[in-house]
């Protein structure tokens, strides 16, 4: 609720006060407030790359920063940067916490959790849907294929070849983590799959370095090989 609103304030770039601030919190949490304000600020900043900052402290004035001029560009930014990037994170988590693929149905209820919605402009990450089903799949950083044998047709969502290859599952579990405020090894199957995958990538890195260093030796056939894993 206090992410959908910050959202909205900061699409209309409006100012927030604190006192618009509490109306939006249940009165009996309204003793919690500066930790729901602290969890809601991590995930404005894991997910859509904006920063909540106090701007005028005596009249307790608060400003969203964007965060996109503080990072490389890298991964699948574009021209959008950092939000991206944290959308992406978020649906490669719940895609690994259901077991390495996601229906359509179960992304789309994670994600309205973060004021994210199938069929309505987002004003970070605009339409979402083509977002999530063409622009992350033509980047081959998601699968999104037909359930076998649904009728009427039913779409799941799975980690595509380019995730698989930069992403690690150790970095996807701590930012699922973050959005429950906890630590990734509160999640002991996922965190065992994760170390697993970690193992996996030390042995794949240490397997090609190996035939790299021999051809490094031979100035004529020398190359330049890069692997990038988050």
């Amino acid at each position: 609720m206090l992410v959908e609103f910050l959202l909205e304030k900061y699409g209309k770039k409006e100012p927030i006060t604190q006192n618009a601030l509490l109306t939006v919190v249940n009165r009996k949490y309204r003793q919690h407030f500066p930790e729901i304000l602290r969890r809601a600020s991590e995930r404005m900043v894991l997910v859509f790359g904006l920063e909540l900052k106090e701007d005028d402290r005596s009249r307790n004035i608060y400003v969203l920063i964007s965060k996109l001029n503080h990072r490389g560009n890298g991964g699948p930014s574009d021209e959008k940067g950092l939000p991206k990037s944290g959308l992406l994170m978020v649906l490669l988590g719940v895609i690994f916490m259901k077991g390495n693929r996601a229906t359509e149905e179960e992304v789309w209820e994670f994600l309205s959790v973060l004021g994210v919605y199938a069929g309505r402009r987002h004003s970070i990450f605009g339409e979402p849907r083509r977002l999530i089903t063409k622009d992350l799949v033509q980047k081959k950083y998601l699968k999104y294929l037909q359930v076998p044998n649904s009728d009427p047709p039913r779409y799941e969502f799975l980690w595509g070849p380019r995730a698989c290859a930069e992403i690690s599952k150790m970095k996807v579990l701590e930012v699922l983590a973050k959005i429950h405020d906890t630590v990734p090894s509160a999640f002991p199957d996922l965190y065992d799959e994760a170390l697993r995958d970690q193992a996996e990538r030390a042995g794949l890195r240490v397997a090609t370095q190996a035939p790299a260093m021999a051809e490094a030796s031979a100035p004529s056939r020398a190359k330049s090989c890069s692997s990038s894993h988050i």
